[in-house]
């Protein structure tokens, strides 16, 4: 059983509540638009840290991460995209490999929005967990913790860290 913290879109920003929120997770993801190693490095030392680059990382954050990842945690087949879209609407770039091997667990950021959506035709749960950081047009920061037991993801929270200033 894996405890997992995920966040997205931290553009470079560091809130000391990731540490609270995430100290209990065995694993950090991040899907991407980190916004430098900083965030990076912080993550990481506090959990093992899974991450995609997004769109608005540089170079540094690009050789360290890849654009897709695709990865098991317990029994669950996972693949995370930072522009992923989601169900119903997902982004050409991500398309072909959710339909021809569609995971178990898809998970994108980007958009700054929350969605925690399942796909009945791919039987997919699609998770994005909104933005943590303060860039962008989203007026509240959100991060989502959730458990992988074997082939079950279960527990879902979602933790608002209130408005961005």
């Amino acid at each position: 059983m894996k405890r997992i913290g995920l966040l997205s879109d931290t553009h470079g920003y560091w809130d000391a509540r990731y540490e609270k929120y995430f100290c209990e997770c065995d694993e950090i993801w991040h899907a991407g638009d980190i916004g430098g190693n900083g965030v990076a490095d912080r993550l990481a030392a506090l959990k093992p840290l899974r991450a995609v680059y997004g769109n608005i990382d540089g170079q540094d954050i690009r050789m360290r991460f890849s654009e897709k990842y695709r990865f098991k945690c317990e029994e669950v087949d996972v693949l995370m995209k930072h522009i992923g879209g989601y169900p119903g609407h997902y982004d050409a770039s991500i398309r072909g490999s959710l339909f021809t091997r569609p995971p178990k667990l898809f998970i994108s950021g980007h958009s700054h929005i929350l969605k925690v959506m399942y796909d009945k035709t791919l039987g997919c749960l699609h998770i994005n967990p909104g933005a943590a950081g303060i860039s962008g047009f989203h007026l509240v920061r959100t991060l989502v913790r959730f458990t992988i037991d074997s082939t079950e993801i279960k527990d879902l929270e979602v933790i608002e860290l209130g408005e961005k200033n």
